[in-house]
Formats: C-alpha cells, sequence, structure tokens
C-alpha cells in the first residue's frame, strides 16, 4: 500500500465539474492499493498517517500532527501509484496494482479507520476519473509505503 501525502491549505476533487469533496487545512492522500496489500498494511499506514508531524508548531518546526492542528483528509484512490515503467517501452505496467473486487474494500477501510479519529474526512469515488484542486502548503509531499 502506498500514501502520497500533500499538505494543503485547501483542496477538493469533483467529477464531471460536481464537486463531490472538499476540505480546508489538512492532507490530500492518494492511495494506491497493491495485488498483496492486507488490512495490516492499511492499518500501519493509517497510523503513519495521522501521527506524521509535519504542520509547523509555534518555533516553525515541522512538529504537529493532523490531529493536533484538528486536520481534514481528503482521500483519492489512485491505482497508478502502482505504474511500473522499469522495462522497455514507454507505457506503464499496472500489474501490481489490485484488482477493484481487493482495493475497493481495503480503501473503504482505510477511510473508515481515518474517521474514527479525524472528523472531517472526504472522498473522491473509487474508480471514477476524477479532477483534484488543490492548494499546496510548503509544498510539503511525502510518501510512505506499508
Amino acid at each position: 500500500m502506498r500514501l502520497v501525502i500533500q499538505r494543503v491549505k485547501k483542496a477538493s476533487v469533483s467529477i464531471e465539474s460536481n464537486i463531490v469533496g472538499k476540505i480546508g487545512k489538512g492532507y490530500v492522500v492518494l492511495l494506491g492499493i497493491k495485488n498483496t496489500d492486507t488490512y495490516k498494511d492499511a492499518d500501519y499506514l493509517v497510523r503513519k498517517l495521522l501521527n506524521l508531524r509535519v504542520f509547523m508548531d509555534n518555533k516553525d518546526k515541522m512538529n504537529l500532527s493532523l490531529v493536533d492542528v484538528e486536520g481534514e483528509l481528503l482521500i483519492i484512490s489512485q491505482f497508478t501509484l502502482y505504474g511500473e515503467c522499469k522495462k522497455n517501452g514507454n507505457r506503464p505496467s499496472f500489474s501490481e496494482a489490485a484488482k477493484p473486487d481487493i482495493a475497493k474494500p481495503l480503501y473503504e477501510y482505510f477511510i473508515n479507520e481515518c474517521k474514527k479519529t479525524i472528523p472531517i474526512v472526504q472522498t473522491g469515488a473509487f474508480g471514477a476519473h476524477m479532477k483534484v484542486d488543490l492548494t499546496n502548503d510548503g509544498p510539503v509531499t511525502i510518501i510512505i509505503d506499508s
């Protein structure tokens, strides 16, 4: 399982010009699920995500977590995080990305686990073509693998 986490001032996701999720200060999380991932991987990444300290404290140090700043989450499923480009040619292979029957339950589980701690958790729609609009804060971008 792979997370690409972007610290944002605000963000939204839309499908066919309709905004389906919108947050203020917090994280946009792109979530990729590999065909061998389990609920144990999701639990690990939820803990890492919620406790990641990349918000500024009163001494201007990245020392506060999403929980500390009462931040919000926008979680977007993104199988392309497992695009493999090492072989000849220029078209990525997505053979390591989980198929929807594996990925969707893990995606939903991840979201529900985040909601247990974070009051505002917004999402896109699994498998949909989405447009994500965000204002990076920093920018700060962190990648975490399970």
